[in-house]
């Protein structure tokens, strides 16, 4: 598709902007003979440059002298439907050159809905769906992000996979396929090379060994890759600036990776680890360059659980002076137990965002959730007194062991809230309460991993018993759609069965899951159907002794820690957070883990 085709269509179709690159602070690609790199994000341009793992590996392999990285975004319906019309391919955004033009093409996999869209991305590059229905004429296609705790689903799809942070394996990456094309390598031998770089999987050779339908062992097992300095780790300041209003249109400075809370169905908690921070003085230089080469007027202070920065308050200060003023300090869902009003104060005074997760003290210590109904009044307390009159509140429902009463916990931590309000406001405003609810997913790398997703009759039951018990004045009741949650489920713990199931749902016009208006449950369950599959098999509970297809990758955590994570939960027992000392769950043997700064 030339240029000229190019702005024809773009010019029939909402934000343009979306596709037609040419940002602020875009790289220098005046580099003859280097190697094309193309990231592929599928969803949105709005999502993609919203992500920052996308947004480092990005501006990391174009500072290189002999890479040029690229983009390439799901195109929105508008233009996704005439692209189909027309025949015309998708392009990268930076050359406007079809994908197959590329050495590799990356896909950043980012949440399970989003796999009919990596298929769809396929289908418009003109490239087969399945790695082995490729040839040399074709790019290496290789994905990483979070899904890769559980690959299986889509890694047919892959000649390569990365599993685990790619500051160092994309580096290694780049160089295997720049010397396998300066040396003409066939794919096998660049594979072969792949194979040897810490946290590459590839798909034709490391899986499952089945015995029937039982897994009994498997080709390889192959370890996540992890930064070993964190602090010394690449991090762009420079950045795209977007040319249309994106998700998180602001700058991001990621404090540490990995959590130490522990909570047993967060699957990111256990996945990041070992937990590594950021040395204060750091964060500090790339805050300071970050407000200079940018622009923004914001900036998100970001981590899985950014209150346990050890030293948030001197950043908070001094990223103030930095900013003269001038620049608002964006804080994510906070913690209860870690709520301070110096970092409230920071946060947006429209509302107080905080996740429960659950409504009682016995299920927060069931999931380990180390916060009491104590710790929560004292923080509305705080938050009422500095001037807040929103609140937002996320539970889940569905967790292991809940019963009625949990879910009547949650009804009263909101009338508890209302009546601290009355006493402690300091507002003139009417008291605002959202509370919403997802349905838990057991997630691979968690303790409940071998949990099951409940039926949709006891989601209703639950459903229609909180819209009651919130029928309150100034409260406003959220909930996650249960069919999207249970194809979720389906995905979360999947094999490699599904890959067929996914290829038949996109065929059979299913994308962009992940949109509610676009999501389709019969097609899912008729695509299984055609393909033989029972969608049921996934979501049941699984025995703790049966091996899981994506046990083939260590994380790092043990599986005997996971268990005994689980044990504890059945027997309401808490884990002390890792800040505490040491709990043993295993991921030091992939790195020193520490939040010292």
């Amino acid at each position: 598709m030339n240029e000229k085709e190019r702005k024809r269509l773009y010019a029939t179709v909402s934000k343009p902007a979306r596709y037609t690159g040419g940002e602020f602070n875009l790289p220098d690609f005046n580099k003859p003979g280097a190697l094309r790199f193309c990231f592929c994000f599928p969803d949105t341009y709005e999502i993609g440059m919203s992500n920052l793992g996308l947004r480092i590996l990005y501006h990391m392999l174009n500072e290189r002298e002999d890479c040029m990285a690229e983009r390439c975004f799901m195109p929105w319906i508008d233009l996704y439907e005439k692209l189909v019309s027309e025949h015309l391919p998708i392009v990268a955004i930076e050359s406007g050159d079809e994908l197959t033009a590329f050495d590799v093409v990356g896909f950043s996999i980012q949440y399970e809905l989003a796999y009919t869209n990596v298929v769809a991305m396929l289908k418009l590059a003109g490239i087969p769906y399945y790695a082995k229905d490729r040839g040399e004429e074709y790019p290496l296609i290789i994905a990483g992000g979070p899904c890769m705790a559980n690959p299986e689903p889509f890694a047919d799809f892959f000649d390569a996979m990365t599993v685990g942070e790619g500051e160092e394996s994309m580096m290694q990456i780049v160089d295997v396929v720049k010397e396998g094309k300066q040396k003409n390598w066939s794919k096998e031998v660049v594979l072969d090379k792949l194979s040897e770089i810490q946290g590459v999987i590839i798909p034709s050779r490391d899986k499952a060994v089945y015995d029937g339908d039982k897994i009994v062992s498997f080709t390889r097992i192959v370890k996540k890759a992890v930064v070993q300095d964190f602090d010394k780790a690449y991090f762009p300041t420079k950045i795209l600036l977007p040319n249309t209003e994106i998700v998180h249109d602001r700058g991001v400075l990621e404090l540490y990776r990995g959590c130490s809370n522990g909570c047993r169905f967060c699957q990111a908690g256990f996945y990041y680890r070992p937990l590594r921070a950021r040395n204060l003085n750091t964060l500090c230089t790339f805050g300071e360059k970050l407000i200079k080469d940018t622009g923004y007027e914001e900036m998100s202070l970001s981590s899985l659980s950014t209150g346990d920065y050890p030293k948030l308050k001197e950043l908070i200060e001094h990223l103030k002076t930095a900013g003269e003023g001038k620049t608002r300090l964006s804080l994510p869902s906070m913690r209860v137990d870690s709520f301070e009003s110096v970092f409230a104060e920071e946060a947006r005074k429209s509302s107080l965002t905080f996740a429960p997760e659950a409504g009682t003290d016995r299920l927060r210590a069931v999931i380990n959730k180390n916060i009491t109904s104590e710790d929560i009044e004292k923080s509305m307390i705080s938050a009422f007194k500095l001037g807040y009159s929103s609140v937002k509140l996320y539970f889940m429902i569905g967790l292991p062991t809940e019963t009625k009463e949990d879910l009547d916990g949650i009804a009263d931590i909101v009338k508890t809230i209302i009546e601290l309000y009355k006493i402690h406001r300091n507002s003139g405003k009417n008291l605002s309460i959202t509370v919403s609810t997802s349905v838990f997913i057991p997630k691979p790398v968690t303790p409940f991993q071998w949990e099951r997703f409940i039926s949709r009759e006891e989601f209703e039951e639950k459903l229609v018993y909180l819209r009651e018990k919130l029928r309150m004045r100034g409260v406003h009741y959220n909930w996650h759609d249960y069919e999207t949650s249970y194809m979720e489920a389906v995905l979360a713990r999947g094999d490699r069965k599904l890959s067929k199931v996914i290829v038949k749902a996109f065929e059979s016009g299913q994308i962009f899951d992940s949109w509610s208006e676009f999501f389709h449950s019969e097609i899912w369950k008729k695509s299984a159907i055609e393909c033989g599959i029972d969608l049921n098999e996934y979501v049941k509970e699984r025995d703790v002794s049966s091996v899981m297809p994506f046990e083939y990758i260590d994380c790092g955590i043990l599986r005997s820690y996971l268990e005994e994570e689980r044990k504890k939960a059945y027997d309401e027992t808490t884990t002390k957070n890792c800040l505490q000392g040491c709990n043993a769950c295993g991921a030091n043997k992939l790195g020193r883990c520490s939040l010292c700064c």
